[in-house]
């Protein structure tokens, strides 16, 4: 019987053929952990484990993204702490501006197709993008990977996603992910691998974005096949192919020349309509950026819309490039200077205000429309602030006319 991709990694990793249900002990190639969560991961390993010392420090990835720079004095504390741990125990840590664990990773070539990376985060689903299995983990799982170099999992069923044309002007892959959203819900991928086929023409950022959001269907793993760009761009292992005798466990199919834009509406991110079912609805706030839709096109897009017009009256526009090198692409071309004039704010690449702790934070009530992955109950700041989440198109036609707005409405430039 074939196997999937999930299945072959897996199988390569483990030394012999595995199957659904197997529970597997394996060597992941990077076990990651952001500025966030590795201060904890720290006390776990020195603390319970009692280990001095990480097992293989060339597996071990530090990065400094979720607050940073720090916001106050305890976050300052204890991205020292990651920073002399990193310094005594010989890691590779990337600092405070360099960007989001996840597109960093891609961008510096330790993701790779085939590859097995386990993350302190949740969207660690995005090195799906490449072909490689990516997974989040908690606190303690990545701290024995670092104290033994190996972590077990259980090999997961696979749905397949087949997708059939090509999306229509004014919508992207943002509004792929969320309609998957819509159509599986929250948990209809709960410890699946999700697999997605028919799109060998998407660029390798609309990859990312739908990898990363994998995680909001409740999935260990969004893959794509390493081909079009990623074949292009990276070395894909011999024995890492589509086999058309695969067996999954669940297919879909889409047909993109249908697909409409698509909003999540507070407060869940299954909770997604056509935009023209919240066209018209007044916001305060609307943030380009995160994981999901921090890249240099995302902001291109934006761009397009917003080229030559002003921010509408009582609406901020919090742009929070994905990455230094996203935003130096963005500045090369004029992109970011365009998203400046309009009136835009712009944010040190990393997570910003993705999860409310700094350079954005939500008030009381206020309305944010967002190109993030997450739109829970005071994700980005109070509790009675309400999240839209959106693509960079929607979210650049919104921040023009400061209500939802569709950006076919919107004449590109």
């Amino acid at each position: 019987m074939g196997q999937t991709l999930t299945e072959q990694i897996l199988s390569n990793k483990a030394g012999t053929a595995v199957q659904p249900g197997d529970l597997i002990v394996i060597e992941p190639d990077v076990a990651m952990g952001h500025d966030s969560l590795s201060p904890g991961i720290i006390k776990i390993l020195q603390e319970r484990l009692l280990a001095t010392q990480v097992h293989n420090p060339e597996q071990v990835v530090l990065v400094m993204d979720h607050v940073a720079p720090a916001a106050t004095v305890g976050v300052a504390d204890n991205q020292n702490k990651v920073r002399r741990f990193a310094q005594e125990q010989g890691l590779r840590l990337f600092e405070i501006g360099r960007g989001i664990c996840h597109q960093v990773l891609v961008e510096e070539g330790i993701a790779q197709p085939g590859s097995v990376i386990i993350g302190s985060d949740s969207h660690s689903t995005s090195y799906g993008a490449v072909g490689a299995f990516g997974t989040g983990m908690g606190s303690t799982d990545i701290a024995l990977a670092w104290a033994t170099g190996k972590t077990w999992l259980r090999v997961p069923e696979t749905i397949c996603i087949q997708a059939t044309g090509r999306f229509q002007p004014g919508v992207d892959a943002k509004d792929l992910a969320l309609k998957l959203c819509r159509i599986l819900g929250i948990g209809g991928a709960t410890y699946r691998a999700v697999e997605y086929h028919g799109l060998e023409w998407l660029p390798l950022n609309g990859r990312q974005t739908i990898s990363s959001m994998a995680i909001e269907l409740g999935a260990k793993v969004g893959i794509f096949p390493p081909n079009g760009e990623v074949a292009d761009r990276y070395e894909v292992p011999d024995w890492l192919y589509v086999d058309p005798t695969a067996n999954y466990d669940q297919r879909i199919t889409l047909d993109l020349t249908t697909l409409q834009p698509q909003i999540a509406v507070p407060h869940s991110v299954d909770a997604v309509v056509d935009l023209g079912d919240v066209a018209g609805t007044p916001v305060d706030v609307v943030f380009l950026g995160t994981c999901t839709n921090g890249r240099y096109e995302d902001m291109h897009t934006a761009a397009s819309i917003l080229r030559g017009r002003r921010l509408a009256d009582g609406v901020r526009l919090i742009v929070s490039p994905a990455s230094r090198v996203e935003l130096q692409r963005a500045i090369a071309d004029d992109t970011l200077n365009i998203l400046l004039e309009s009136g835009a704010t712009l944010t040190t690449p990393g997570c910003g205000p993705c999860m409310g702790r700094h350079q954005g934070t939500l008030g009381r009530e206020d309305v944010c429309l967002s190109t993030g992955n997450r739109n829970f109950r005071g994700r980005m700041g109070h509790p009675t602030s309400q999240i839209y989440l959106s693509s960079p198109a929607v979210a650049a036609a919104t921040a023009v006319t400061g209500t939802i707005t569709d950006p076919r409405e919107i004449e590109f430039t």
